[in-house]
C-alpha cells in the first residue's frame, strides 16, 4: 500500500469518520481516491496492537455493492468466478470478478444478506439442522427446493468500485439482453451502491469490545433471533469465521460480520453514514479497557501482508490468472458458463510467473518493484509487497517468480538498491494466529 495522492487535494472523497481521525491527529493520505488515515501514531505500534489487543479501522471507502432480485443468485454465478448460489443464508465468500481474459479485475466478499427464516429453512421448532439438509437435497423423497437467495452483499476494494460496478452492468444488461433498461435495473436483478460506512475491529480482543458495547445496551446482536445451521441461535460467540448477522447500533442497522484483513479474529460493523461517528466513537470507548488502538493503512497493509492476504494492484491484476496467484481454487470452473471461463481453463503461459513467500536475513527488506534474482544473478520476478515485518522481527515480501524457482526452500536473491539480498521461498502466509487468540 502506498499513498497515491496528497490528503490536501480538493477532488478526494471523505468517509464519514474523516473529521475524527483529523480529531485524533491522523496523518491522512490520498488513497483510491479517498483522504485516508495512514497512521495516528505509529505504524509499527497499531500493528502490534492488532497482533496482541485490538485495533479499529475505517474502512469507508470500500465499495458495498447490493445484488437483489429473484435472479441475483443465478446471475452472480455468471458474474462472478465463485459459485455464489450455493452460499447458505449470511455466509460470506471470497471470489472474484473476472475479464474475459480470465484476469482478476478484482477480489470480493459476497455475503447471502438472506435471513435463514427468508431462505426457506424451516422453523427453529422444526428440526432446523436436519430438515434444511433434506429441503437443499432435491434427491430427497418429498422435499421441496427452497426459493433461491435473492439478497446479496458485495464488497471492492476502493479502487475499484467503478470498474466492479461497471462490470456488474454490463453482464447483467448483456445476460438478459435488456439493452434499453436503467443501468443496474433489468427487473429481475437490481444492482445498487450502498455507500455505507464501514469499520474493523481486529485483534483477538475483538469479541471482548463487541461483548463491552452489547453490555453497554448500544450495540443488540441478532435482533430477529436468527438460526444458525445447526438450529443454534446465532450469538457474538457462535457467529463464525466469514459469517454475518443482522444487529443494530443505538437502534441503527447494523450488517455484522466475521471477517477480516489482518489475520486475526475480528469483525466488520456495515453501518449508515450518520450513525458511523457515533458507532467509532463508542467503540474507542468501551475498547479502552481491551487496549484498542485506532489504525491505519499502514498497519492494514503490514498486517496483510503478514497473513499472506493478496492487495489488488500488487499481487492481483488485470494481467494476472487466479492460479498464478495461488487462488486457483476460488474459481468454481465446473460450472457451466461464468465470464472468463475460457481464459481461466487456457490457463497462463507454462512460464508465466507465479507468487511466493520470501524471507530475507536482516533489516533491509524489499520493496514493490524490486528484481528478484536467481544465483547467477539472473532477473527471474518481481517483488510485489514487502515489507520489515514487525511480528516476525525481518524481512518479509511477496514476489511473483519463474515458476521452475517457486519451489519452498530455493535460494533467491532481492535486489535492495544494488545489493543482492539473499532470499528464500517459504510457503504463505508468514504469520498464523494461535487458536487461542
Amino acid at each position: 500500500m502506498s499513498p497515491d495522492q496528497s490528503a490536501d487535494q480538493p477532488d478526494l472523497h471523505r468517509t464519514p469518520l474523516h473529521d475524527a481521525h483529523v480529531a485524533l491527529g491522523a496523518t491522512m493520505v490520498g488513497f483510491a481516491g479517498w483522504s485516508m488515515p495512514v497512521k495516528y501514531t505509529s505504524d509499527v505500534a497499531e500493528h502490534t496492537a492488532v497482533r496482541t489487543a485490538v485495533g479499529l479501522f475505517d474502512i469507508s471507502h470500500m465499495a458495498q455493492i447490493t445484488v437483489t432480485g429473484p435472479d441475483a443468485a443465478a446471475f452472480l454465478d455468471h458474474a462472478l468466478a465463485g459459485r455464489i448460489s450455493t452460499l447458505a443464508p449470511l455466509q460470506s465468500r471470497y471470489t472474484m470478478i473476472l475479464a474475459d481474459s480470465g484476469g482478476i479485475i478484482d477480489d470480493l466478499i459476497v455475503t447471502n444478506t438472506h435471513l435463514p427464516a427468508d431462505a426457506g429453512t424451516p422453523p427453529s421448532d422444526a428440526g432446523t439442522g436436519q430438515a434444511t439438509e433434506a429441503a437443499t437435497d432435491p434427491a430427497t423423497h418429498g422435499a421441496a427446493e427452497p426459493a433461491p437467495p435473492t439478497e446479496f452483499l458485495v464488497v471492492a476494494n476502493a479502487a475499484n468500485r467503478d470498474p466492479v460496478l461497471a462490470a456488474l452492468q454490463e453482464r447483467l444488461l448483456t445476460r438478459s439482453g435488456a439493452d434499453d433498461s436503467a443501468p443496474g435495473d433489468t427487473g429481475a436483478v437490481t444492482i445498487a451502491d450502498t455507500h455505507r460506512a464501514l469499520v474493523a475491529v481486529q485483534g483477538p480482543h475483538a469479541v471482548a469490545v463487541l461483548h463491552g458495547l452489547a453490555a453497554a445496551g448500544d450495540l443488540v446482536v441478532n435482533p430477529g433471533h436468527a438460526l444458525a445451521p445447526d438450529g443454534t441461535e446465532i450469538t457474538l460467540d457462535t457467529l463464525r469465521y466469514y459469517r454475518t448477522v443482522p444487529a443494530t447500533f443505538r437502534d441503527a442497522p447494523v450488517t455484522l460480520s466475521r471477517t477480516g484483513y489482518t489475520g486475526e479474529d475480528g469483525f466488520e460493523l456495515s453501518i449508515a453514514p450518520l450513525q458511523a461517528g457515533d458507532l467509532w466513537e463508542a467503540l474507542l470507548a468501551v475498547g479502552q479497557a481491551h487496549g484498542i488502538v485506532p489504525a491505519g493503512l499502514a498497519a492494514r497493509d503490514t498486517l496483510r501482508l503478514e497473513a499472506g492476504m493478496p492487495l489488488y494492484g500488487h499481487e492481483l491484476t488485470l494481467d494476472t490468472l487466479p492460479v498464478q496467484a495461488g487462488l486457483g481454487r476460488v474459481v468454481a470452473t465446473a460450472k457451466d458458463d461464468f465470464v472468463g471461463k475460457a481464459g481461466v481453463e487456457a490457463g497462463p503461459a507454462a512460464d508465466a510467473p507465479v507468487l511466493v513467500g520470501l524471507t530475507l536475513p536482516g533489516r533491509r527488506a524489499g520493496r514493490a518493484d524490486y528484481r528478484v534474482l536467481d544465483g547467477e544473478g539472473t532477473d527471474v520476478g518481481v517483488v510485489t509487497s514487502g515489507v520489515l515485518s514487525p511480528t516476525l522481527g525481518h524481512p518479509i515480501a511477496m514476489a511473483y517468480v519463474r515458476p521452475d524457482l517457486s519451489a519452498p526452500g530455493t535460494v533467491l536473491a532481492v535486489d535492495v538498491r544494488g545489493t543482492a539480498i539473499p532470499a528464500t521461498v517459504v510457503e504463505l502466509p508468514f504469520y498464523r494466529r494461535s487458536k487461542e487468540s
